[in-house]
């Protein structure tokens, strides 16, 4: 892929994941950090013809009126997750990328999102459509401008309300004329997605909101020839469930309940505050556990702001089970992480991966990409390590 560029662009491009990603990103480049963390970095994906660093332009979409530097030092001195002298080696290059972000989307956003946008965008008045059309602009200027072969977009903004995804109709032919109406339900990350598809490059849904998780943004990426995948990124509990659950079915122990735990205090957590948007996130951490077992245990997931913890997310999970001669037992386990770091490797790897695939020629879905989500499109397959298998086995279909 030499001489290749490769834009990545950002929904929610100032938050701590988008901000941890691109300190991430920029560290890399000058080699300032370890490829640790990083899937796309192990010795079995070597071969694979990825984005390499200084190739890589890194552009978003954002509703508050923050610079990137404001949030990366948010992330050292307040989440106590970074290294501020990491930071400072960075910090130009980080003013200059405030540049490359634009004005995102409220619409069908949901009240607690939009409570965090600046005003002038509150204001905004436009039609689905045009949001669209404005966001496909945006993504433009930021492929020419930069000279790039091919772009990423990535959603790693805030969770939305959720939105019954059967309203909509099934194919695009349907569903694109209700974009001109100020009546259409579909929310901002389905627009991003849209916006994405039209432009024929990939769209990847790191967060539990709808984004293309209907039929119709299916057909429509197919009849682009690009390519899709989500949704909600795996990253620490839930990753913890798809490796654990698989051992108690196999083991033939009957599990019970099973209940967890989270407390967190950055900005997704304030979001998530709000019973609507947190009934979406929940909802996507708790499914898996049927679809492994065979059975649905008795679950309860709990997500709550805790001011102080910042970005270092806590879970608590205890595991009821019941053993050979009906004897109940328990199995109980605490994880605790940087929200932020935990994620940001994956959002880099699904860029790289996602990139990859569209070049590669794959349209639709790409469940080789599961084993990043915790409910993962167009697949059963919950066990993490089976879906990890998935992975390996793609790239080994791509080897020359």
């Amino acid at each position: 892929m030499a001489g290749s560029r490769t834009g990545i662009w950002l929904i929610g491009a100032k938050g701590g994941v988008a901000t941890t990603t691109i300190v991430g990103l920029l560290a890399l480049k000058k080699g300032l950090t370890e490829t640790v963390g990083l899937v796309s970095e192990l010795k079995q994906f070597e071969h694979l013809d990825l984005a390499q660093w200084n190739d890589i332009v890194i552009g978003g979409h954002d509703i508050r009126d923050v610079s990137l530097l404001d949030e990366a030092y948010k992330m050292v001195f307040e989440s106590r997750a970074i290294d501020g002298r990491l930071v400072e080696k960075i910090k130009d290059d980080l003013t200059a990328l405030d540049g490359n972000i634009h004005d995102g989307t409220l619409i069908n956003a949901g009240k607690k999102i939009t409570e965090f946008a600046h005003a002038k965008l509150q204001s905004l008045k436009e039609t689905p459509r045009e949001a669209v059309d404005r966001l496909k602009g945006h993504i433009t200027d930021f492929a020419t401008s930069n000279r790039l072969d091919n772009v990423v977009v990535v959603n790693i903004s805030s969770t939305e309300p959720p939105v019954d995804g059967a309203q909509f109709p099934k194919s695009w032919k349907e569903l694109e004329p209700q974009l001109a109406s100020n009546d259409c339900k579909l929310p901002a990350s389905s627009l991003y997605g849209i916006a994405t598809l039209e432009l024929g490059y990939a769209f990847i849904n790191f967060t539990p909101s709808l984004g293309t998780a209907i039929d119709a943004l299916d057909d429509l990426a197919k009849s682009k020839g690009t390519c899709h995948m989500g949704h909600d990124g795996k990253t620490g509990e839930t990753l913890l469930k798809s490796t654990l659950a698989p051992m108690f079915a196999n083991r033939n122990f009957k599990v019970m309940s099973w209940v967890g735990h989270n407390i967190f205090g950055n900005m997704d957590a304030k979001v998530l505050d709000d019973p609507e948007n947190k009934k979406t996130k929940a909802v996507s951490k708790d499914r898996l556990l049927s679809k492994i077992f065979g059975y649905t245990p008795q679950t309860l997931v709990t997500i709550e702001n805790i001011d102080s913890m910042g970005d270092w997310k806590t879970a608590w999970d205890h595991i009821h089970f019941q053993g050979f001669l009906g004897t109940p037992m328990v199995m109980q386990f605490i994880w605790q992480g940087a929200d932020s770091l935990l994620a940001a490797p994956l959002v880099i790897d699904l860029a790289r991966f996602a990139d990859l695939a569209r070049r590669s020629g794959c349209t639709g879905l790409q469940t080789q990409l599961s084993c990043f989500f915790k409910s993962p499109l167009g697949t059963e397959e919950n066990d993490f390590a089976k879906q990890f298998q998935m992975l390996e086995e793609w790239t080994e279909t791509l080897k020359s």
